[in-house]
């Protein structure tokens, strides 16, 4: 489960990168997602990712059922937890992280994917307007005839209007999109502490098998001393 979750975890890091930097590997992720979003694409997404939300969910009542246990006073000191439950309980937080982590990937590459093909759709449109702007000012200036010329005048006073506020919608597009940018970093930075995090309860788990291994033969030593 833990090694799966690294696995889509990375994979959404490397898509958020490849649309961070304007390279030939946005382009195939754009068309890639382009793809995704056809058809039975968002709905399977939905499903996937209302069924991460269940597990999560199991996970963080898990942990609480753990701390219950520990605070009930079931063990010999209320509030203590034994090598097992805290192996447990660091196993069921590392998943409930990279299961956040995941899901908030996948909202950041989304808004991500949509800001980029807003931008292009602006700067489309922007471009258009500036080469019929640019074809009136020619008929403006080549006409020979003052009359003729002011209607070219209103076309081109409103074009220039329109020219501004493209202008300003894009600046704040690419105001969305380093705001996404920057949650898309920090993700991946969470996302490589946690694998740290993946290495250490290893670690535990490793050296809690050991301590009981040596506490079974410890036992199994006794007792044959008993019986002799």
């Amino acid at each position: 489960m833990i090694q799966l979750l690294f696995t889509v975890l990375a994979a959404e890091a490397g898509l958020a990168t490849a649309l961070l930097f304007k390279t030939p590997l946005r382009k195939l992720a754009m068309l890639a997602l382009d793809r995704l979003k056809r058809g039975r694409g968002p709905v399977m997404v939905r499903t996937v990712a209302a069924t991460v939300l269940i597990v999560l969910a199991s996970s963080l009542h898990s942990m609480a059922k753990i701390h219950g246990h520990a605070g009930a006073g079931e063990l010999d000191a209320p509030g203590a937890l034994t090598p097992t439950d805290q192996v447990l309980l660091a196993r069921h937080m590392l998943e409930a992280s990279l299961m956040g982590y995941s899901l908030f990937l996948a909202l950041v590459i989304d808004r991500l994917h949509n800001y980029i093909r807003e931008m292009r759709g602006l700067k489309k449109n922007l471009e258009a307007v500036s080469k019929q702007n640019k074809t009136l000012e020619e008929a403006k200036f080549g006409g020979s005839d003052d009359d003729e010329s002011k209607p070219y005048q209103k076309d081109i006073a409103s074009l220039n209007e329109e020219i501004k506020k493209l202008k300003l919608k894009l600046k704040e597009k690419k105001g969305e999109v380093k705001d996404a940018e920057a949650k898309a970093l920090a993700a991946k930075t969470h996302s490589e502490g946690l694998t740290l995090k993946y290495d250490r309860l290893l670690e535990d788990n490793k050296h809690l098998l050991d301590q009981v291994q040596s506490g079974d033969i410890v036992v199994s030593r006794s007792e044959g001393k008993k019986n002799t």
